[in-house]
């Protein structure tokens, strides 16, 4: 049995882009029975850069809702929040600290992007990596599903582990990034990378009017509505056709070739199959959003359940640590 681990930062509601690119994939991972999921919501994580505690607790609610829409099954696999179980994850963070070199830290991605203004860099995001190689080894994950601009990070994890194994004795797996070659970056409706940060992104738990507004934003040229179109250099046909059947696609590209068919036409069937396709997430994620005790209850119940995994792992290091 494989066990994947998968860490969210509570920085937003998930969008199109993370559904698409990270929530169906592993939720799907988890689905087969080889494998045996983590999912937690990175709460701590977040603190380096969110500092109202307001944004955050609605933050975690929206993607623990996100994850329960997209049909996480908690009942099979762990489904937990970082900050429930803080004491575990940070008590492990100081014992790999003590191994981890300051060069590692400051060649990481997480703080080099932003080391020409260090009065923006806080001493937790130096130690992100630190953090974020606790998390996995706490768990004892074999695999963790990273895109490529993480995988400097995992690979940061596996070293630290390696490092305290060779020093104490075994105590961690050593994990192993899982990165999908094949999966694309998702588009925004300005054409960039769809994200928060970017204030571009599609939003599928939005009523009816916001969605379609949304839409509606989608960059496209000026090419008049009789004249034949090109779908494959199109943002509206790229988008349409990552979340469409192939029928539906075919029929698109024939519209876009034949013309006669406007660009707003085009967004209006977008927005129909992303209304219908969404429909049931739709309407999970806006259940939970409004029923916190059931939203709680599902994660208190995965708590509980990772707990017992953390404090083996904690045990395990305190006695090799002559601290047990």
């Amino acid at each position: 049995m494989a066990r994947i681990l998968t860490g969210i930062q509570a920085s937003g509601r998930p969008h199109l882009g993370n559904i698409l690119g990270a929530i169906e994939p592993a939720v799907a991972l988890s689905q087969k029975k080889e494998n045996e999921s983590f999912l937690f919501i990175a709460d701590l994580h977040s603190m380096t850069t969110i500092k109202n505690t307001e944004v955050l607790v609605e933050n975690t609610k929206a993607v623990a809702s996100a994850w329960l829409a997209c049909g996480f099954d908690t009942d099979s696999n762990f489904f937990y929040r970082q900050s429930r179980l803080a004491g575990l994850h940070t008590e492990l963070l100081w014992y790999l600290s003590c191994l981890t070199p300051y060069p590692m830290l400051a060649n990481a991605h997480s703080f080099k992007d932003k080391s020409d203004k260090l009065s923006d860099v806080n001493a937790g995001l130096f130690t992100y990596p630190v953090l974020q190689a606790a998390d996995i080894l706490l768990y004892q994950a074999n695999l963790v599903p990273v895109g490529k601009d993480q995988k400097q990070h995992l690979e940061m994890s596996k070293d630290i582990g390696a490092a305290f194994n060779r020093t104490y004795g075994d105590c961690f797996v050593l994990p192993e990034p899982m990165i999908n070659e094949s999966l694309m970056v998702i588009p925004g409706v300005d054409g960039n990378k769809m994200s928060k940060s970017y204030n571009n992104y599609i939003d599928v738990f939005l009523g009816e009017k916001e969605l379609l507004k949304q839409v509606k934003k989608i960059v496209t040229d000026a090419t008049p509505l009789e004249e034949p179109k090109n779908p494959d250099t199109c943002l509206v046909f790229k988008l349409y056709a990552l979340v469409a059947t192939e029928s539906q696609i075919a029929d698109l590209r024939k519209k876009y070739l034949d013309g006669g068919y406007g660009y707003g036409h085009a967004k209006k069937d977008l927005f129909d199959v992303l209304w219908n396709k969404y429909e049931k997430q739709r309407e999970v994620f806006n259940f939970y959003m409004n029923n916190n005790d059931a939203l709680e209850e599902k994660l208190l119940i995965g708590e509980k359940k990772a707990r017992v995994v953390a404090e083996e792992t904690i045990a395990n290091a305190r006695k090799l640590l002559g601290f047990s």
